[in-house]
């Protein structure tokens, strides 16, 4: 963020980019405003279609973590038109749009460029009142987190690329990537949480500690308590673990305090580089139980109390093995 000139000056500007958060929201007028945001990617899993609907639901997801919802889409498009046949570039867009649709979108168009590698993803453009936007940075002490996804994806998809995975898990962690957080955002929402953020490229630990400097507070998580995609311990014994994840820990370890009895593969994947995660939510403690209940009514993948928010140095995190 620091190579990106500072925002312009406008009162309507509610969300920029100071404080890392998922989307932008601009103020239309007192009624309403819109969330924008853009995300594209190369290919995590073989199957087109499948990749489509990651990568949709990836895009999406910055919206559901601003409270706001989505009202249309723009297709991203890199794709090798010489090397690959175009019925696979018409699965990934069919996965995309199959994702538009269940999320209440519509898909207005996009562009695309003849590339060597694929990508694919989502400029999205939401709505929210202006006074219900919610965001990373109103996080309070004593808060409870809350995770609606399980972890171990990056480390499951660079098992797939290296063929030392399951094709059940394999099938399990697509539709955990493919799952809309559209509930999640809904129970939030329903229940009222002070602060939310989708958990993607900088793993658990890497948001969490952006959403922990946003509010000017410290937490500790419960590292047992962390849902795990079980087909990931395979994946780290057999050394599959994606150099984002390491990336992670290496920018993240002076932020981050481990005690001695939390294993080395479970630190490996709290700092895992997610595609298209859960929800990480701040919720005060007399709304916990409630949002857990609503979470489940609408089935998200996890519905995981995972740490709490304390006082302390901006950005630090404690991990143990005790809640």
């Amino acid at each position: 963020m620091r190579f990106l000139p500072p925002n312009q000056e406008d009162a309507n500007l509610l969300v920029g980019m100071e404080t890392s958060d998922d989307a932008g929201v601009y103020r239309l007028n007192d009624e309403q405003a819109i969330v924008q945001s853009v995300d594209f990617f190369t290919p995590v899993v073989d199957d087109p279609y499948a990749f489509g609907q990651i990568a949709a639901a990836n895009a999406l997801s910055d919206i559901y973590a601003m409270g706001g919802k989505p009202i249309t889409a723009m297709n991203l498009v890199s794709f090798p038109v010489k090397k690959l046949e175009m019925e696979v570039l018409a699965k990934i867009l069919q996965g995309g749009s199959d994702k538009i649709r269940e999320a209440g979108a519509v898909l207005v168009g996009g562009h695309s460029i003849d590339d060597p590698e694929p990508k694919y993803g989502l400029s999205v453009t939401g709505i929210v009142h202006p006074d219900h936007v919610l965001s990373n940075a109103k996080a309070q002490p004593e808060d409870f987190l809350i995770l609606t996804k399980p972890l171990g994806v990056g480390i499951i998809t660079t098992g797939i690329k290296r063929g030392i995975v399951s094709p059940e898990a394999e099938a399990e962690v697509i539709r955990v990537m493919a799952t809309l957080n559209k509930g999640a955002a809904e129970a939030a929402i329903s229940v009222g949480v002070h602060a939310i953020t989708d958990v993607t490229g900088f793993g658990l630990l890497g948001h969490l500690h952006e959403m922990l400097e946003a509010s000017g507070c410290c937490a500790e998580v419960y590292a047992e308590a962390v849902p795990v995609l079980e087909s990931v311990w395979n994946c780290i014994e057999q050394k599959a673990v994606p150099g984002g994840t390491q990336a992670n820990r290496r920018h993240l370890e002076s932020k981050v305090e481990f005690e001695e009895d939390v294993k080395e593969e479970l630190r490996i994947v709290l700092f895992d580089a997610i595609t298209s995660g859960g929800l990480l939510l701040s919720v005060p403690e007399n709304k916990v139980e409630r949002l857990i209940q609503k979470l489940e009514e609408y089935k998200t993948p996890a519905a995981v109390v995972i740490g709490r928010i304390r006082k302390g140095e901006p950005g630090r995190i404690a991990v143990s093995n005790r809640a």
